[in-house]
């Protein structure tokens, strides 16, 4: 074989070794820096887990997933971002994004470009609400939040104090985006419903540093239950400040948000115990309801040294596979083609580690997705509602 024989082997073998590696580009969209890094982060660990998953089984349609990163630290910077992963990087399609503002101005750029746009973690009636096509959410919602948390003061608050539910002084504070509003919107709504005694529905910045005058006014009401939805400092403050002011409810039922992360836990510390959580699936909960968590565990701490900081990791590891997969079994990465190959996605209830199943239906919203309530014991938040997925017994009323 002569050397320019040779050479031309070698390149037409490279060409065809590089076909069969070729890479797709998909868009990981969420807060890098700034406020909510935390739990941004902690989103996106999922999905790119879900990704090295996918890419060691050969990735999808017999190519690997090249993700892309873009800082959605505000909402400027994620229609910004947006922009560039869709017009200089080329993204087939966006996953993100934690942030339910932050989402709801980038999935609108996506929507006009006619790009894909995988929501797997906010949970605002906005980002589904508006009936875009290109727009699919994968995560459970506010309302579902909203719903589960009236749930279970009926089910269990109330009857573990020994009180008619009717008779419990309930206060609403939440953070003002579309985030705090949507969910406290379905617990004022729901509780209503339910003929509960909601005094007051309270909205604040998640930048405030100041909540005194908010504890002041619950305590003065006579509040015994508060149910919060935050992000994680104005948790903090709210716990310390309650404190400070000898503020002490019989029940504190969060949002999600700070009340899911363990670094607010160990900023308040022992004002931590016994607090409720209605949230994400977490990680102390019956493994025969969330088949495939333990596996995501492992996963999770060989690659990052140290336990999920929260279940948004576990969350968007879901989503991320299931919207993944789904593409992988279609015919292309076209959009239509993308819409078609997860409009086929049928996964159903219990066949996830989250637990829930995934099915778009009215919106592009999965209709199968469900939040669980958690209670923080002992420094651990454990599943106590409901109880088939329950690992503790409820605590209320000690």
């Amino acid at each position: 074989m002569t050397l320019k024989t040779l050479l031309t082997a070698t390149a037409v073998s490279a060409l065809v070794a590089g076909a069969a590696q070729a890479d797709v580009k998909f868009g990981a969209l969420f807060p890098f820096s700034g406020g909510l890094a935390l739990l941004g982060e902690e989103s996106f660990r999922g999905v790119e887990l879900a990704v090295e998953e996918i890419n060691a089984a050969g990735g999808i349609q017999g190519e690997q997933i090249d993700l892309v990163r873009g800082d959605a630290v505000d909402n400027n910077q994620a229609i910004g971002e947006a922009r560039r992963l869709i017009s200089r990087e080329g993204v087939k399609a966006i996953l993100g994004t934690y942030s339910s503002s932050r989402s709801i101005a980038a999935s609108q750029v996506a929507e006009l470009s006619g790009i894909p746009y995988f929501e797997l973690g906010a949970v605002a009636d906005e980002v589904t609400g508006r009936d875009l096509q290109y727009l699919f959410r994968t995560n459970p919602t506010a309302e579902t939040m909203g719903i589960m948390t009236i749930d279970m003061i009926l089910d269990e608050i109330a009857p573990g104090l020994g009180v008619e539910a009717t008779d419990l002084v309930i206060g609403v504070i939440h953070e003002d985006s579309a985030y705090g509003t949507s969910v406290a919107g379905h617990q004022e709504e729901y509780g209503a419903e339910k003929g509960l005694n909601i005094v007051t529905v309270q909205g604040y910045p998640s930048s405030t540093v100041d909540m005194s005058s908010l504890v002041l006014d619950l305590k003065d009401r006579g509040v015994n239950i508060v149910l919060q939805t935050s992000y994680q400092n104005d948790s903090v403050l709210f716990l310390n400040q309650s404190a400070e002011a000898g503020f002490e409810p019989d029940a504190i039922i969060g949002g999600g948000g700070g009340y899911s992360l363990t670094a607010t836990a160990e900023a308040v510390g022992d004002l931590m115990e016994g607090v409720l959580d209605v949230d994400f699936t977490q990680y102390a909960v019956n493994t025969e309801f969330t088949p495939g968590l333990e596996d995501f565990l492992v996963a999770y701490q060989n690659k990052y040294g140290e336990d999920p900081r929260s279940g948004h990791s576990l969350n968007n590891y879901v989503g991320a596979m299931a919207v993944l997969e789904g593409i992988g079994a279609g015919e292309g990465f076209e959009p239509d083609q993308i819409v078609a190959a997860v409009q086929a996605i049928d996964i159903p209830a219990g066949e996830t580690a989250a637990g829930y199943g995934v099915h778009f239906g009215d919106h592009n919203q999965n209709d199968r997705a469900m939040m669980m309530g958690m209670q923080w014991q002992g420094g651990k938040l454990v599943t106590v509602y409901p109880r088939d997925a329950a690992v503790a017994e409820f605590q209320i009323g000690d």
